[in-house]
C-alpha cells in the first residue's frame, strides 16, 4: 500500500479541515506513523482530543474507523474473535447423518462460522482502515500482551484456520488516560504521542473552529478563564471538550461578554464535581473578567 500523506504539513492542513487543529508535534508523529508503519500510542489527560485524532485521521484520509473499546475484563474472543457455536450447532445437527466427522469439522470450523471482532476485523479488511484502540491502560496485562502480538507482525494465528497476515497495514491509535503503566515492550512498539491542554492561543482557535456563532472576543475570554480554572487544585481539570461544550452553551444563552455571575451560573458544564464547582465561583467571584 501506497503512503497516505505526502508531507507533515500535508498532514495539518488535512486534519485542520476536519476542524482537528494538529500542533507540528501532532502532525508529525502521524506522518511517521504512516511512513513508518508503526503504531500511536496516544497519552495525556481525559478530553485532550486523544480518540477525536484518531477519528479525524480516518475523514482526512476516507478511511473506515474500526474501534475497539477497552474495558476491564476485555477478552479475546471480544477483541479479535470467536466462533458462532450456534451456527455450528445447528450444522452438526443438520449432519449427525454425516459419516465422516472430519468433514463436519472443517466446515464447522470455517469462515462461514467465523465471527470477527475489531482486531481481526482490522488486519483483514480490503479497504483502508484506521484502527482505533481507545483507553488501552484500562485492560489487563494477559490482553495487552494479545495486542503487542497482533501489533508486531500484523497477523494473528487461528489454531482451526492457520495464521492470518494483514491484507494491508492500518495506521493504529492507541490512547491512554495514563491511569496505569504501560509495559515496556507495548511503548517500544509503538510512537509516542502525549497530547496536553493546548496553550492559550490554541484552544481559542480550537473554540472559534469548533462552535459555530462564537465571536473572537467570547472565545478569547472562554479560553483565559479555562486556562485560569486549570491552575487550581481541581479534582478534574475542565478538558478542551468540555470547553467546546461550555462555549456552545454560552453561544445558546446569547452570552456575548462573560461577567462572574453567568460563568458560575454556568459551571456545571464546565466542571463534574460539586467540591471544583464550589472552588472555581470563589475563584471567580475574587477576580474580574476580561
Amino acid at each position: 500500500m501506497g503512503t497516505r500523506f505526502e508531507s507533515v504539513q500535508s498532514v495539518r492542513e488535512g486534519l485542520r479541515d476536519e476542524n482537528y487543529l494538529a500542533d507540528e508535534g501532532i502532525a508529525g508523529v502521524v506522518f511517521l506513523a504512516d511512513r513508518l508503519g508503526k503504531p500511536v500510542l496516544v497519552e495525556g489527560p481525559a478530553g485532550t482530543g486523544k480518540t477525536q485524532l484518531a477519528k479525524s485521521v480516518a475523514e482526512m484520509t476516507g478511511a473506515r474507523l474500526i474501534r475497539l473499546q477497552c474495558y476491564e475484563g476485555l477478552d479475546e474472543s471480544k477483541a479479535l474473535y470467536e466462533w458462532n457455536y450456534k451456527k455450528q450447532l445447528l450444522r452438526i445437527q443438520a449432519d449427525k447423518n454425516s459419516d465422516s466427522w472430519s468433514d463436519v469439522h472443517d466446515d464447522i470450523f470455517s469462515d462461514e462460522f467465523l465471527l470477527t471482532r475489531p482486531l481481526l476485523e482490522a488486519i483483514t479488511a480490503d479497504d483502508p482502515v484506521v484502527l482505533l484502540i481507545d483507553e488501552v491502560d484500562r485492560v489487563e496485562v494477559e490482553t495487552e500482551a494479545l495486542l503487542l502480538e497482533i501489533l508486531s507482525e500484523y497477523q494473528v494465528s487461528i489454531p482451526e484456520l492457520g495464521t492470518i497476515t494483514a491484507k494491508q497495514i492500518p495506521l493504529v491509535f492507541l490512547t491512554s488516560n495514563n491511569t496505569r503503566e504501560l509495559s515496556e515492550a507495548l511503548k517500544r512498539r509503538c510512537l509516542y504521542l502525549h497530547v496536553d491542554y493546548p496553550d492559550l492561543e490554541r484552544e481559542k482557535q480550537i473554540v472559534l473552529t469548533r462552535v459555530p456563532g462564537v465571536t473572537e472576543n467570547l472565545a478569547d475570554q472562554i479560553a483565559r478563564i479555562v486556562r485560569s480554572l486549570r491552575q487550581l487544585d481541581l479534582k478534574k481539570a475542565p478538558s478542551v471538550s468540555e470547553t467546546i461544550d461550555w462555549a456552545r452553551t454560552l453561544v445558546l444563552l446569547g452570552v456575548s461578554n462573560i461577567d462572574a455571575q453567568q460563568a458560575k451560573e454556568t459551571l456545571h458544564v464546565l466542571l463534574k464535581y460539586q467540591t471544583d464547582i464550589a472552588k472555581a465561583a470563589k475563584e471567580l467571584s475574587t477576580e474580574s473578567i476580561k
